[in-house]
């Protein structure tokens, strides 16, 4: 396999997966609308391919131009697109859906990819463009990569990252906690920091897909997370050793933090529920993650511009401070 066309590329995971297959000399293309910048525009080894990815005929015009051996789709969204690609890209030696760790029914830990049941998927929620209905839409996907290798013969596998923090993440998530800890002597933390919601660096997510798309099999699905699994607490105390400031952690229970009109859910990377992936399926197949030190110490180095701002005001989190 010397070729790659990735359907995205431009944003976040896409950006490190156009340097992972770079990287092990693969010729790149991006397949996308064009609508965001293209960072590798005058990068030798990437090319670029316009076309709307929801659009059967564009992806078919992809396909012959392109003849790409591996297909990563990062922003395939609705069934009815992973159904679409999968038939598109039937003989390809590679196609591999960009899922996700919400896929799975909350209550299990670890959650197992052959293990733990799928959130169910309705009609409506297919075609439903809320946040809402994510996992669902998602968990559909994978059931159509399934069916697409076992009934079809299609080499379609899925790949299901838990939240992915790196350089160039727009949602601003793990941002936010990085702000924090610059600028502020003292840090407003939801509970008490021992929380649990399994995390991922962008790096590990793309040297993932890479490895499934080389040595992953037919109809399977493979959970992504970082080896190393950090409560928020300790997350924090990483990234400010990391980052080289001092600030004070200051806990809060939701009474205290209802003084600011605040609560737990309000904060980045805080989940109620423990949410952790397996992650010895990836490693079976030869996955050798970066260190969790080491993704942090590279997504702090790089200066970050999110495009959404996520998380409490200053004012009401300084109100909660206060009264603390």
């Amino acid at each position: 396999m010397t070729s790659v066309l990735i359907i995205g590329g431009t944003r976040f995971i896409g950006r490190h997966l156009v340097r992972e297959f770079l990287d092990a000399a693969y010729d790149v293309t991006l397949f996308n609308r064009g609508n965001h910048d293209n960072p590798f525009i005058d990068t030798a080894g990437v090319d670029q391919y316009t076309g709307d990815r929801t659009s059967d005929a564009a992806l078919m015009n992809a396909k012959e131009t392109v003849d790409p051996d591996i297909v990563v789709d990062c922003v395939a969204y609705f069934p009815g697109e992973v159904r679409m690609a999968t038939r598109v890209f039937d003989d390809v030696d590679a196609y591999v859906f960009i899922s996700s760790g919400a896929v799975y029914e909350p209550d299990t830990v670890p959650k197992r990819e052959d293990e733990t049941p799928l959130e169910p998927c309705t009609d409506d929620q297919a075609v439903d463009a809320t946040p809402d209905s994510y996992g669902a839409r998602k968990a559909e996907g994978d059931r159509i990569v399934f069916e697409a290798a076992t009934e079809h013969g299609v080499r379609a596998m899925s790949v299901r990252p838990t939240i992915v923090y790196g350089p160039h993440d727009y949602t601003g998530r793990y941002n936010y906690w990085v702000d924090r800890i610059r600028t502020d002597d003292r840090v407003l933390v939801p509970g008490d920091g021992t929380n649990i919601h399994h995390l991922v660096s962008v790096y590990n997510t793309a040297r993932a897909i890479r490895t499934v798309a080389e040595t992953g099999t037919a109809g399977e699905a493979y959970n992504v997370g970082d080896r190393t699994v950090l409560p928020l607490g300790r997350l924090l105390e990483t990234t400010a050793d990391t980052v080289g400031t001092d600030p004070e952690f200051v806990t809060a229970t939701d009474r205290e933090l209802a003084t600011g009109g605040l609560s737990m859910t309000d904060f980045p990377l805080y989940n109620p529920e423990t949410h952790i992936l397996s992650t010895a399926k990836l490693h079976e197949i030869g996955w050798e993650p970066v260190p969790v030190e080491t993704a942090i110490e590279r997504t702090v180095e790089v200066p970050s511009n999110p495009e959404r701002s996520p998380g409490p005001a200053r004012s009401a989190e300084r109100q909660v401070l206060d009264e603390l």
